[in-house]
């Protein structure tokens, strides 16, 4: 058992939260009861994933996407008022971490989704370092059909992809997410194809003039990872329970 006040501490110094300009706030949003001895973690905040966390008896919940975000009217009504009253009623506390989630070096998002995909990190670019640059384990490149497989069979999905000029692909980046913006600074790093969760009109037209491939794997699915590693480092930690739950999301 860990006072919430410990685990709010340890996990806000493991993120350097405060390296972060991010969209919302990092660490513990809603309080809950002091002793927390199960956790419960999820990609995000929402009402499935806060009842089933209280059917399991949970006493804290850790998620990547939280419940406040910057430009919100700040009205607890609606959808807010139904996630609310189930923490507050139950006295569950709600942890998100979102950009320090994304570019932590070991536990991050970018981390152990390269882990996962056999990827190597060189070095981490781009706005708050959170484009992973790096190249397949062993060093030799992948063609784009062998990356869209990994892909596939890492996150059990298709990738969209947009075919670059077919040259082979060495130099790798990333970014978990809804990172497709970022296109444009993993060309400029000289990268041969870039992986994130989304994508939006341009990216297609970038990756055709540039010769850049680009592969949209899904938000949801490239950002499971690291809250999973988050959790087992602060089971291992502290000797408490922590479950991760999936709810699905196609997107």
């Amino acid at each position: 058992m860990v006072h919430r006040n410990e685990l709010t501490a340890y996990m806000d110094t493991l993120l350097e939260i405060e390296r972060f300009k991010d969209y919302g706030p990092n660490g513990l949003q809603v309080e809950g009861r002091a002793q927390i001895n199960r956790v419960v973690c999820g990609v995000t905040a929402s009402l499935a994933l806060i009842e089933q966390a209280i059917a399991a008896q949970a006493d804290a919940v850790i998620v990547h996407h939280g419940l406040f975000w910057r430009g919100q009217d700040g009205r607890v009504v609606g959808w807010m008022k139904q996630r609310l009253q189930r923490l507050l009623v139950n006295d569950v506390n709600l942890y998100a971490y979102h950009l320090p989630l994304d570019a932590a070096p070991v536990l991050g998002n970018n981390a152990v989704l390269g882990q996962r995909l056999g990827l190597k990190v060189n070095e981490y670019i781009g706005d708050q370092g959170l484009i992973a640059l790096g190249e397949p384990d062993g060093g030799v490149a992948w063609t784009l059909e062998e990356i869209q497989q990994k892909v596939a069979q890492t996150l059990q999905r298709d990738p969209l992809v947009i075919a670059g000029d077919g040259r082979p692909l060495k130099r790798i980046a990333w970014c978990s997410g809804g990172a497709q913006g970022y296109f444009e600074t993993a060309i400029a790093a000289g990268a041969d194809v870039y992986l994130t969760g989304e994508i939006s009109e341009p990216q297609m037209h970038y990756a055709r003039e540039t010769g850049v491939a680009f592969l949209a794997c899904g938000h949801h699915a490239t950002e499971r990872y690291g809250i999973q590693a988050l959790a087992q480092n602060v089971s291992d930690h502290f000797g408490i329970e922590c479950q991760y739950i999936e709810v699905d999301n196609p997107a």
